[in-house]
């Protein structure tokens, strides 16, 4: 039964107005400094006519590209809307699914085409400025990369803030209820995962089609450099570089952000309401409303302290690498400094320590402010880890580099290993981030507390995503800014400071991809501890009558649970007559006597001795249970007692109100042990899922390069046969880098830029379809053949496994990547070299590793939550009917 709103609810959300309304104004402000930022970088001068002419073919490429997307996206959420809308008129789930899913997948592709668009008028204004200081160069740069980062904060935080405030004084109905609200919105975070999970795959396959013929084409086979004007892959891969990077990682984190706020809430109030040491319902709603308002408030917190970050970053004309990075990393630090001085004056306002009768403290303000503390230190943990095991400045990625001087071959060898060995401490830090979480804000005491002190860990990792993100939307803009100053041939020191910014831009680019990772595994967990709470909802909304029972038989173990109904007796006294019926190989069901009519569902009790099974095959006796004997925990224990010949057996009977029901009892209903089938087999499906969406988003990159690399070859062979009939000699022509950057042939200029864009954009709309739509179907298709047990097993092995991957492929991608750099800026023989060209090698196999598979992996473990979430009601509803079909009762 959904508690439901009432005038003393909609008081008790104006007493937590103040607090609520930091979600809003963080929100708005982010948005006011983005379009400041945005303002300030436009102002800029693009450059001289050659700048300008490419910054442009750039940006017609990617917003191109979106358009396409889009359009194919807007198609699945047209199908995903009639489904929802189609199970909402059947009163199986809510029916506002159906417009809260894709309002956010609208605001998230709206977040993409903003910052794409930035990013893609920021690049050349980016080259512009380093011509007079590397300083203006990563302003600019970094200026531009923020507009992302707050555009991502201020629309996700804006949508759960409105949708919170509608909910609860707009449009209070019974099934409105603070629990039904946070469960609503939680389904809203499926608009938001599709729309991310299009975005990285779609952008990930374009980006690697193209780069990979720009490297192994132009780079190995021609000796053309990666960002000459005579590549034709060149302009692809540009666009590439801000579809993938930018558009994708945006509608990446944009999710996790979205994600781990709602799951916080909807934990918060299932808390809440769980907590029997709070006598008093109107207690219970209070704390409730304040446990769903705190994770707003603090993400309208941390975009407070992601702008004063922001203004930090500053560099020095003369700084190193190592100067760079560090002030980049300044801005995190002193934003993350802020959020946990501050976090902790807003629990201690917002929360405080709510005490029991006996005065016994059951929330402390300080154990969640230690779990938000844990989850900032714990992102900060991953993206040194990450930074360390791909950046150049350190041993791992050197000694890739020093493996190039004995081929290919070492290479790959070499990047996988340190890949591997790079996921130790990203998956100990989430194990203690979990565990830490969990003990500080209270699980040893409530269990769902406990978990709300995991999911707002994750809130807290992502609190500071306005200046986080913003150092990874950077380095897709510096590259192309690198990519400018090569192609229009700018002087040296301008491409000296760009190539500065471009190595910068790499290892932020690694460390956002370890980040968002980091906090898809914690907001993952957040949603699979929340999935369980809906679960517990569905179970009360869809039981019959509203004051349902569920009857739990403990003969032995394993103790299986049923429905039950309370009805009354001949004077009015409510009981609960039930009547346990011998079905046959030791099945029982259990009928209500009020109405026959009414059977609860057969139940295994193999613990029975054979004598009783004889004796309950005979007779079938009714046993009354008094309502006033049920505890205000709704839960009872009756002893029955059987006469049978000269002994008599015991059964015992446990009752528990369905709206009362704890983790603990949902998972016994479900027998969600890793000794039920169902369960271990949503293990091994999790597992698998994740291993073939890899495979699958390997190959489409594969596929769409080989296409790529076809077209450069074509190219490149008109080009050579127009050289000739120029009058060029065989010798300059051997050359590449005396070849004059376009020639007409055939009525046509090579190279040909736009066919190379049209190749990676086919590839990519093509190939993103089957792995997206797989992500969305298995979970549903798992659940009602395997059940709640069988989804819980899928999301555990999908978390751990993907988690573990994706860690893996985008360190292993990036090491090879800087190890490449490496070489090109001298070291083991430099460009050109023999152990250049095996680094080359290295970075195409790393390529979709790390820009494709791995970052897209972070995604589905949220997305197969979030849809599993979201079709609770059709699980619980039709899954034991079709598990009965396939024979799995």
């Amino acid at each position: 039964m959904l508690l439901t709103t009432t005038p003393m609810g909609e008081a008790a959300f104006y007493s937590q107005l103040p607090a609520w309304f930091i979600a809003p104004l963080g929100a708005l402000l982010a948005l006011a400094a983005a379009w400041l930022f945005s303002r300030s970088v436009m102002a800029r001068s693009e450059g001289d006519r050659e700048m300008i002419h490419i910054a442009d073919a750039v940006r017609q490429g990617a917003m191109a590209y979106l358009k396409r997307q889009y359009r194919v996206v807007a198609i699945v959420f047209a199908a995903l809307v009639v489904v929802l809308l189609l199970l909402g008129l059947a009163g199986i789930q809510p029916i506002w699914s159906a417009l809260g899913v894709p309002v956010a997948g609208v605001l998230s592709g709206l977040c993409g085409w903003f910052g794409m668009k930035m990013a893609t008028n920021a690049s050349a204004r980016t080259a512009f400025a380093a011509k007079t200081s590397l300083n203006e160069g990563l302003t600019v740069a970094f200026r531009a990369g923020a507009v992302m980062g707050l555009v991502v904060v201020g629309f996700a935080l804006l949508d759960v803030s409105a949708w919170f405030f509608l909910w609860n004084v707009v449009l209070p109905t019974p099934q409105t209820g603070l629990v039904g609200i946070t469960t609503i919105m939680l389904s809203y975070g499926m608009g938001a995962s599709t729309q991310a999970l299009f975005a990285r795959v779609g952008g990930g396959i374009y980006t690697k089609a193209a780069d990979v013929g720009a490297d192994l084409v132009g780079k190995v086979e021609a000796g053309i450099p990666e960002d000459d004007a005579r590549n034709p892959a060149t302009i692809a891969d540009n666009v590439g570089d801000n579809v993938g990077d930018v558009a994708g990682m945006g509608a990446d984190l944009y999710e996790s952000y979205y994600g781990s706020i709602l799951a916080t809430m909807a934990l918060g109030a299932a808390a809440a309401f769980g907590m029997t040491a709070l006598t008093h319902e109107s207690a219970r709603e209070a704390l409730a409303l304040k446990l769903a308002v705190a994770p707003m408030a603090l993400a309208g917190l941390g975009i407070l302290c992601s702008l004063l970050g922001i203004f930090v970053v500053r560099a020095r004309e003369d700084a190193t690498f190592s100067q760079l990075l560090r002030s980049l990393h300044m801005g995190v630090w002193t934003a993350s400094a802020i959020v946990v001085v501050g976090s902790l004056g807003l629990l201690l306002w917002l929360v405080g320590d709510v005490t029991d009768e006996a005065n016994n403290t059951i929330v402390s303000a300080w154990g969640l402010w230690g779990a938000i503390v844990t989850g900032l230190v714990a992102g900060l943990i991953i993206a040194f880890a990450t930074e360390y095991y791909t950046s150049y400045e350190h041993k791992p990625t050197r000694s890739i580099a020093e493996q190039a001087q004995t081929g290919a071959a070492t290479v790959i060898i070499a990047g996988i290993s340190v890949g591997m060995i790079s996921t130790w401490i990203p998956i100990a830090t989430i194990v203690a981030a979990i565990l830490l979480a969990f003990r500080l804000a209270g699980g040893n005491e409530s269990f769902l507390l406990g978990l709300y002190g995991v999911a707002i860990a994750a809130v807290g990792m992502l609190s500071t995503l306005g200046i986080t993100l913003a150092t990874d939307a950077y380095g897709p803009i510096a590259d192309n800014a690198g990519g400018n100053a090569q192609m229009t041939g700018q002087p040296p020191h301008v491409r000296e400071r760009t190539d500065m910014l471009d190595s910068l831009g790499n290892t932020t680019a690694a460390t956002g991809k370890g980040f968002a990772i980091g906090s898809a595994a914690l907001t993952a967990l957040a949603l699979l501890a929340a999935y369980v709470s809906v679960v517990q909802a569905e179970l009360a909304r869809q039981s019959r009558p509203d004051d349902v029972l569920i009857a739990s038989m403990l003969a032995a173990a394993p103790q299986p649970i049923v429905p039950w109904a309370m009805t009354e007796d001949d004077h009015g006294r409510a009981v609960a007559p039930m009547m346990i019926e011998y079905r046959g190989h030791n099945r029982f069901a259990v009928v209500n006597l009020a109405d026959q009519s009414q059977e609860f569902g057969a139940v295994a009790l193999d613990g029975l001795d054979d004598h009783l099974i004889e004796f309950l095959e005979e007779h079938r006796e009714p046993v009354f249970v008094p309502a006033a004997a049920i505890s205000e925990e709704g839960r009872l224990a009756a002893d029955i007692s059987i006469q049978h010949g000269s002994h008599r057996d015991e059964v015992e009977i446990a009752l528990v109100r369905a709206d009362r029901m704890s983790i603990a009892d949902v998972l016994r209903y479900y027998n969600v042990t890793l000794m039920n089938p169902r369960v271990l087999g949503g293990v091994f499906i999790g597992v698998l899922l994740a291993f073939v969406f890899c495979a699958l988003t390997m190959q489409a990159v594969g596929r769409a390069a080989y296409r790529m690399m076809n077209e450069c070859r074509r190219q490149f062979a008109i080009m050579r046969d127009a050289f000739r009939k120029a009058g060029m000699s065989d010798a300059d022509i051997a050359d590449p880098m005396r070849w004059p950057t376009q020639v007409k042939a055939d009525g046509r200029t090579y190279p040909d830029y736009a066919e190379c864009v049209a190749i990676s954009t086919a590839g990519a709309q093509r190939e993103m379809i089957v792995p997206s739509i797989m992500a969305i179907v298995v979970p549903v298709a798992a659940g009602l053949v395997l059940g709640v047990g069988g989804v819980m097993g899928l999301l555990a092995g999908g978390l751990t496994s993907g988690f573990a991957v994706a860690i893996f492929m985008a360190n292993a991608g990036g090491a090879w990547d800087n190890a490449k750099k490496y070489i090109e800026k001298g070291n083991f023989g430099g460009k050109g070299s023999p152990a250049h060209k095996a680094a080359v090698t290295g970075d195409t196999v790393g390529d979709p590793f790390k820009d494709t598979s791995g970052p897209s992996l972070n995604i589905l473990i949220k997305l197969i939550a979030i849809v599993s979430v979201v079709f609770v009601g059709l699980v619980v509803k039709y899954s034991p009917l079709i598990g009965a079909m396939v024979g799995l009762e």
